[in-house]
């Protein structure tokens, strides 16, 4: 792996992925050149670098295309994290428009400067497929399309193509990575953070835990620190460029236990109750399709990068419920 201080530019630098990389891009000695339009990520999850010497801090927004092609033409890699998900039962046009054609700019740049492109891709693109655990070279089975849940993953998967069709044409090096559950400090409070930080919030603030459907799907949630290491590694090794990696953790479990667990950590005289919501109370009436099990085969990662998730579960949710009760309460106190 290069210990050079390599010049890298980062796109949704103030969001949940890209504050927590950067505080590693700067820790091991890299210049860092990171864009942020500041509709979903936070000026305050990178505040404390905003000072730093090695760090310049773009407030624009990646689907300027004046604004893309006018940026310097030095970097030594392109790590492209910025992406809009659609909220869980709303509109779907957003999040395609804003992931195809960010994505797009941003290659773009990358072929005029031939510049390695680093793509945050999802493990949603695996979609309904029953072949456990997902591979790299496995099937995505992608479903009804009159399911607006399935537009992000549809957008990530065009994403993918187009980066490979672009390495393929223009001859730059690209590398996909499909993330699996990321969660812990500077994670969105809300549904786009994840079960974890809904189920956090309603212990913190004496509400009822909603969990979707019978609590039986299962998932993977990965800690920041290990998915931070998995995009470090894949920007800065060559032998990653044009592979697709599963970057996850391998412990698996139930959103029912996510929640229990959670309740456990927190440690509260009185637990948060949890409550079960059929799909079609929280859905609008449209139709809306879970993943009943979504586990990651990391083995590709743990060869070529060099990488395994390290943080058990119970301790990140500790870390992860720690930060946040903190979070909590400064707001509470600033109002």
């Amino acid at each position: 792996m290069s210990t050079t201080p390599n010049k890298v530019l980062v796109t949704g630098v103030a969001g949940f992925l890209g504050s927590n990389l950067l505080s590693k891009l700067l820790n091991e000695g890299h210049h860092v050149v990171g864009i942020d339009n500041l509709s979903m990520g936070r000026l305050e999850n990178i505040q404390g670098s905003l000072n730093h010497e090695n760090f310049v801090f773009l407030e624009n927004d990646i689907l300027d295309k004046d604004f893309v092609e006018n940026l310097d033409n030095d970097f030594d890699v392109i790590i492209h994290l910025a992406a809009f998900k659609i909220p869980r039962y709303g509109n779907a046009v957003a999040t395609l428009q804003i992931n195809s054609k960010g994505s797009e700019n941003m290659l773009e740049f990358a072929r005029k400067t031939k510049t390695k492109f680093v793509l945050a891709s999802t493990s949603d693109v695996y979609g309904m497929s029953p072949d456990i655990p997902f591979r790299e070279d496995g099937n995505c089975v992608i479903g009804d399309s009159k399911v607006p849940r399935w537009a992000y993953a549809v957008s990530k998967l065009f994403d993918e193509h187009l980066a490979l069709a672009y390495m393929e044409d223009y001859d730059f090096p690209v590398v996909m990575l499909r993330f699996f559950g990321s969660y812990g400090p500077n994670q969105h409070l809300s549904w786009w953070g994840g079960p974890q930080s809904v189920f956090i919030d309603c212990i913190l603030n004496n509400k009822v835990i909603p969990i979707h459907g019978d609590g039986k799907q299962t998932r993977t949630f990965t800690f920041v620190d290990d998915t931070v290491e998995g995009i470090y590694a894949a920007a800065m090794k060559p032998e990653a460029n044009g592979e697709i990696f599963n970057i996850g953790a391998n412990e698996e479990i139930t959103i029912l236990e996510l929640a229990e667990m959670l309740n456990d950590i927190a440690d509260e005289t009185v637990k948060a109750e949890i409550q079960l919501i059929p799909y079609n109370e929280i859905s609008s009436g449209r139709k809306y399709q879970d993943v009943m099990r979504r586990v990651p085969d990391t083995s590709k990662a743990e060869r070529i990068l060099g990488v395994k998730a390290k943080t058990k579960m119970r301790e990140g949710l500790r870390l992860t419920y720690e930060w946040q009760k903190q979070v909590t309460m400064d707001k509470v106190e600033t109002t």
